[in-house]
């Protein structure tokens, strides 16, 4: 039985060499880890024995990885990882626009993978967490806009906008200072933290699906504004 302390993580990949070396490394680090060879077997997984993260390869068998990311999104907002080609930038920022927290190119460092897989565990539980210095416990409000970090809810006029780890800590470091032009090394440094590379593009990619997922519950949002050459920032009201 597996040790409930432990964070688990799910391993998707046909390659079961790198199934098998990264298990071996993630389970040395102190995680509980699940395996899978193909899409469908995963999301039958991870509906049955629910995870803390999973990292997915883009390149599979009867589901690839973007349809179970599609499919996992539907129901929750479990962090991602996606594994990619160095020649599928076109699928990795599908990907991104998807819903993936990240992704990281193969060949890959096991080092830098689990590098990735802790800095989104811990915005995870960051996210989760009480806030310091927000009103109501963790509450912050601004306008139409709430965002309560205790429950991971976001909500636009008291409808629910579901959003990743990554989206609720882009979307909260805009709204916390209204008018305030965030830079996108800024951004990046909100939502990954400084040890961990990703290019101007990706934060683009997340503020795109932000944009998105707002404006599914309001066609009229623009909160969010683009400052080109420069950066984002949060509308004042």
């Amino acid at each position: 039985m597996a040790d409930r302390t432990k964070q688990t993580i799910a391993l998707v990949d046909d390659d079961r060499n790198i199934l098998t070396s990264v298990q071996m490394t993630l389970e040395a680090e102190g995680f509980h880890v699940r395996t899978y060879t193909d899409g469908e077997s995963a999301l039958q997984g991870l509906t049955a024995y629910p995870v803390d993260l999973a990292v997915l390869d883009i390149k599979m068998p009867r589901m690839d990885g973007m349809e179970l990311l599609q499919r996992l999104r539907a129901r929750s907002q479990l962090p991602v990882i996606f594994l990619s080609s160095k020649d599928e930038e076109v699928d990795q920022l599908m990907g991104l626009r998807l819903g993936a927290d990240d992704y990281i190119t193969k060949p890959f460092s096991q080092r830098l993978l689990l590098e990735r897989i802790r800095a989104l565990l811990r915005r995870n539980e960051a996210s989760r967490a009480e806030a310091s210095g927000t009103p109501g416990g963790g509450a912050l409000v601004r306008g139409a806009l709430s965002l309560d970090e205790l429950r991971h809810k976001c909500t636009w006029n008291g409808e629910d906008v579901p959003l990743t780890v990554t989206e609720f800590l882009l979307v909260k470091t805009l709204a916390m200072r209204p008018g305030l032009v965030k830079s996108r090394d800024q951004l990046i440094d909100a939502a990954y933290g400084d040890t961990v590379y990703v290019d101007d593009r990706t934060i683009d990619s997340h503020i795109k699906r932000v944009r998105k997922k707002f404006r599914q519950v309001d066609d009229n949002f623009n909160q969010i504004e683009t400052l080109y050459g420069i950066g984002y920032r949060y509308r004042e009201d």
